[in-house]
């Protein structure tokens, strides 16, 4: 019976690579030896020493598109071409990669935002839209300016030593995110949640060859076969259950509690949240309205969308700062000469924290690489010319349904044509001195995309960058950040970007002073 299963499961990977073969068209685009069938160049690009060592050294040998192996010889490109880009994020013809699909399936609720499809999606979208309007957003200031001040005293209790900043900003903007989407804090979720919660963001940063394998083969399987996995017996799949059973009893719970509370003619002292939006009886868009349950089911994606990437980008920030002391002084001037005056001219009135803010999502998007695949045969346009094996030289690339395709936003994002000659140092002056070329249009803010573009833009954009600008004014108004002696910190790409020590382990240790 064990050969018997073995001998099916190399049939299986034998087919699986003839027919990659048979349908790739893209054999001719240019790029690296693959080192193996198995891993194709996956190890590479996810598990090197450092996020980039091979992938920006693989850009300025090909360019901004070139191909890639992924596991079992399957044929994929890596794209930084800011016109593809556009396109891509714009067309109808990409879809979220299989194992991203894999993945919202196993997290969320089938009918979060993230998992519906079609016209469904555009409703959803449009549904949400009503709190993360740059109105919206800025009635969550006195919300960011709360939690950054708790934040603040606990940098000020561990004065003296080295302090990991990465559970305490993951712990602040998921009290953030909690407040400002129905208003809960941390303490109001419960022993249970935060810490499986802490449990779903381990398994991003546990990434490993096998897994990467895993995710491989779990990309051929059927979303019903995904369906039935969710139940079977091991760790990994009863944190993913019990994180969407717990999602569901607080977001039944939350609006069970504010339709009471309407009902009853009740009024809070608490601002006005996303969920007490959604549930207004006189918004003006009814036909984009979500339902009771439809709302609850938007609980996890809200969570935790908003919580380890907006804490890891933090995170970076203050790395960079204590990395840059000189720039450190000068940011902090600013915000001190600024003051009180910042709640009344508007956080985009600095202009040191803006650019601060810009080259910290220029250098460390959360989503570093985002898989996507072709829904239907399509030609993806580039801004410059690509010379194929051929010795051909075209401005598009025709792919075929199926083909997946990497969106490599950190790539992008380093490109020297558009950030300079310096592209791979944080810099935050080129935000000023105009060396930037200003090139395609592809996200909503500065031209990055680290919050994607298009249809499919991040709907938490504005209130990301806000509470960075609330969390920055707040935490480097009050301390000096130096680092500490005690380790290298790296960067990872599993899922977003995060920082980590020589051991693996998710780590941010720095040395923090109060003024």
């Amino acid at each position: 019976m064990h050969y018997g299963t073995a001998f099916a499961g190399l049939i299986l990977i034998l087919l699986m690579y003839l027919s990659l073969r048979r349908r790739s068209i893209v054999r001719n685009i240019r790029g690296p030896a693959c080192p193996s069938w198995v891993f194709g160049h996956m190890l590479q690009l996810l598990l090197p020493p450092q996020y980039g060592d091979y992938e920006f050294i693989w850009q300025k040998l090909y360019g901004p598109v070139y191909r890639l192996k992924g596991c079992f010889g399957q044929d994929r490109l890596m794209i930084s071409d800011p016109l593809a880009l556009q396109y891509m994020v714009n067309s109808p013809h990409f879809d979220h990669g299989p194992i991203l699909e894999n993945g919202i399936n196993l997290m969320f609720d089938e009918n979060c935002v993230l998992a519906v499809k079609g016209e469904t999606h555009k409703r959803f979208r449009a549904a949400l839209n009503i709190g993360f309007t740059a109105a919206a957003v800025r009635n969550y200031q006195p919300v960011f300016e709360r939690v950054a001040q708790g934040v603040a005293e606990q940098f000020k209790e561990a004065s003296g030593s080295p302090l990991d900043i990465c559970p305490v900003l993951s712990d602040a903007t998921l009290n953030a995110i909690g407040q400002a989407t129905f208003d809960y804090s941390t303490e109001d979720f419960g022993e249970e949640f935060v810490a499986n919660n802490a449990r779903i963001m381990a398994l991003s940063y546990g990434q490993s060859a096998v897994q990467i394998l895993g995710e491989a083969v779990g990309a051929r399987l059927t979303k019903w076969a995904w369906r039935a996995a969710i139940h079977l017996p091991t760790a990994t799949f009863k944190v993913l259950r019990t994180a969407k059973y717990l999602a569901h009893q607080i977001g039944h719970h939350v609006v069970q509690k504010k339709l009471d509370a309407a009902q009853q003619g009740l009024e809070t002292d608490s601002d006005i949240d996303i969920f007490d939006m959604l549930l207004n009886p006189n918004r003006s868009d009814k036909k984009s309205a979500l339902s009771r349950d439809e709302i609850v089911a938007q609980t996890g994606i809200l969570l935790i969308g908003g919580q380890d990437t907006a804490a890891n980008t933090m995170t970076f920030g203050l790395l960079e700062l204590a990395r840059n002391p000189e720039f450190q002084d000068q940011l902090r001037a600013e915000i001190h000469a600024t003051g009180t005056a910042s709640a009344i001219l508007g956080y985009d009135s600095m202009p040191l924290l803006n650019a601060f803010i810009k080259e910290t999502l220029r250098l460390y998007p959360a989503a570093a690489l985002s898989e996507r695949i072709a829904i239907q045969d399509t030609v993806i346009p580039l801004m410059d010319s690509l010379k194929t094996s051929t010795g051909e030289l075209t401005k598009h690339i025709r792919v075929g349904k199926g083909q997946i395709v990497i969106m490599a936003v950190a790539s992008y994002q380093r490109l020297e044509s558009l950030w300079g000659e310096d592209a791979h140092k944080f810099r935050p002056s080129r935000w000023i001195d105009g060396t930037i070329s200003k090139g395609q249009a592809v996200g909503p803010y500065a031209n990055l995309l680290a919050f994607f573009g298009g249809p499919g833009v991040c709907l938490g954009w504005r209130f990301a960058i806000l509470e960075m600008q609330v969390f920055f004014c707040e935490l480097v108004g009050r301390f000096s950040f130096a680092l500490s002696e005690d380790d290298f910190i790296r960067t990872r790409f599993a899922g977003t970007l995060m920082p980590i020590m020589s051991d693996g382990q998710k780590a941010a240790p720095l040395c923090i002073t109060p003024l």
